[in-house]
């Protein structure tokens, strides 16, 4: 059960994506479980959450992500003054025609960049809710589709910072997964103080749109064992012996998440490792921050431990 931990060695990866996962990784140094977790979620059709302060590559990764999959991609701040149609556009008077024309907010792209998501009115996130869940957008009783295929990456700082509050669990359970880059090692902060280091916007694009789509599809055929699925279930069953719980969606993303990591290292096949090494990045988000009240234990941790795979 060592696969999900920090210091791991990695499974070898996918021959038609290493050089995707390399591409992104001469950007954000030293990252490489994020980075192989960040493509899991892109693979898996789902959206992604990257928590941690400010300066640490949030912003740096969620753009190599796009370029190096020639995907279009905008980027919002998300302040505090920010409106709702100012994500989803608004309906402008043709003043020749005598009639309204809808005029696409940046939701209209590939890949959208939410900075800093957690200091925005609740009423702005609610339409992005809306975008995530539907692939659409709503404005006066007309649906407006969204360009396939659409991602999130939205970062938030920490909730120490000012001006921050925390995002709703509604919100929070959209995102298929939660990652933090953390402090970078002393090995990598020298190659980024030497220079050593490829800009976001130097990523070159090595897939297209269709391309990812392909990708997609094949992620959601790769095979689960009847041991496999009853081992995820098991983990959410004792996720909801605690106040809580694991949602249906939850642990359609769990599996999900896992069918990619598997794709990511090569196989056809998901195994018990493969969902050992998802989890704390599906699940911690989703149970009281992945730390139960009065424990030091992320609750991830907690589960592995106490379900085995062997059963």
């Amino acid at each position: 059960m060592r696969g999900w931990q920090g210091g791991c060695s990695f499974p070898l990866t996918s021959p038609a994506l290493s050089p995707l996962i390399n591409a992104v990784g001469r950007v954000v140094l030293g990252k490489e479980q994020q980075v192989r977790l960040a493509f899991s979620c892109l693979l898996a059709g789902g959206h992604l959450l990257i928590e941690d302060r400010p300066g640490m590559g949030k912003s740096t990764l969620a753009e190599a992500l796009a370029r190096v999959f020639s995907l279009g991609f905008k980027r919002v701040s998300f302040t505090s003054d920010l409106l709702p149609a100012d994500l989803t556009g608004i309906n402008v008077f043709n003043t020749t025609e005598a009639t309204f024309r809808f005029q696409p907010g940046p939701l209209f792209t590939q890949v959208l960049l939410a900075d800093e998501i957690n200091r925005a009115s609740p009423r702005t996130q609610s339409a992005l809710l809306e975008a995530m869940a539907a692939g659409r957008v709503s404005l006066d009783g007309i649906s407006h589709d969204l360009p396939e295929p659409f991602f999130v990456i939205a970062t938030q700082n920490s909730l120490d910072q000012v001006g921050t509050s925390p995002l709703p669990e509604a919100q929070l359970d959209r995102f298929l997964m939660r990652v933090s880059l953390g402090f970078p090692d002393r090995a990598s902060e020298e190659e980024l103080l030497r220079g050593s280091f490829s800009p976001a916007a130097s990523t070159p694009p090595l897939l297209d749109g269709k391309s990812l789509k392909q990708l997609q599809q094949q992620c959601a055929a790769q095979h689960c064992s009847d041991g496999l699925i009853n081992y995820v279930l098991d983990l959410v069953a004792a996720s909801r012996q605690r106040q809580g719980g694991l949602s249906p969606r939850a642990s359609q993303a769990l599996l999900a998440a896992a069918r990619a990591w598997a794709m990511l290292s090569g196989r056809d096949y998901v195994i018990v490792e493969d969902v050992q090494s998802v989890l704390p990045a599906v699940v911690e988000h989703r149970l009281d921050a992945g730390r139960p009240a009065g424990s030091e234990t992320p609750l991830s941790t907690m589960l592995l431990e106490q379900v085995n795979a062997l059963r």
